[in-house]
């Protein structure tokens, strides 16, 4: 993680019928929330592989058709994911398997 807490900002470009609406809607959201947002350069890798590259806190994207299944479950093993509409929060999954501390 970075020192300012991060965000990578995801709108796709088959789904979003108003890229530029949807992009201002997600930067919006990433400053109310205290993050710095970087947005990706077009590219084939793969979304997940693209998020762990730039070492990002939380992905935003402005709504769940934006991301796949397998996706959703890609990223959790490593960042949050916020959902802009409707408005949901996605933690990532904790390293430490539960029960592990208790006593």
């Amino acid at each position: 993680m970075r020192a300012r807490p991060t965000a990578f900002g995801w709108v796709d470009p088959e789904i979003s019928t108003a890229p530029n609406w949807d992009q201002a809607r997600v930067q919006r959201l990433a400053r109310h929330l205290g993050y710095l947002i970087i947005w990706p350069e077009p590219s084939i890798v793969p979304l997940p592989d693209q998020v762990r590259a730039t070492d990002t806190d939380v992905l935003i994207t402005p709504a769940p058709e934006h991301l796949t299944v397998l996706t959703i479950n890609a990223l959790l093993s490593f960042v949050d994911v916020e959902i802009l509409s409707p408005r949901l929060s996605f933690t990532r999954w904790s390293m430490i398997p539960s029960g592990q501390f208790e006593r």
